[in-house]
């Protein structure tokens, strides 16, 4: 058992004082992942007094935030891990900021020669990021 001004931990691992207090620290990365959930991703809402319509939101919403997640595993290295607070293997953008940079953007569907077209202001880092999530995609397929 080790105390400090922080709190106590206590432990079956045999390691020493400094690495289990790191790991334990560590474990705080997690932690932003989990709010994002909550505040990005509305996992905090319960819109409806009906049981089936908050399972249902719930759902949606739990799929939206690991539909993200994934699309970020996907497009991005994993990090170090070997690292003694041993954080997240990813290094994740908030979904509010991928909200607001990819999808809430002012667009036009058209259909030029009869396909369907997505057609978004002229903005260099965003036609790059989608680029990018889309050809992740498809070598993922």
């Amino acid at each position: 058992m080790f105390i400090s001004t922080i709190g106590v931990i206590v432990t079956n691992k045999r390691e020493s004082t400094k690495s289990v207090v790191r790991f334990h620290h560590g474990r705080g990365s997690q932690e932003p992942i989990f709010g994002d959930a909550k505040n990005d991703a509305a996992l905090d809402v319960i819109p409806t007094k009906r049981l089936i319509g908050n399972q249902l939101f719930t759902l949606c919403a739990m799929m939206a935030h690991n539909l993200s997640r994934e699309l970020q595993m996907l497009a991005s290295p994993v990090t170090e891990r070997a690292l003694p607070k041993r954080p997240a293997a990813w290094a994740f953008e908030k979904l509010d900021t991928l909200r607001h940079r990819l999808i809430q953007r002012a667009g036009r569907l058209t259909r030029p020669q009869g396909q369907l077209t997505l057609t978004l202001s002229a903005n260099e880092a965003v036609r790059k990021d989608l680029l990018h999530f889309l050809d992740v995609l498809q070598k993922a397929a």
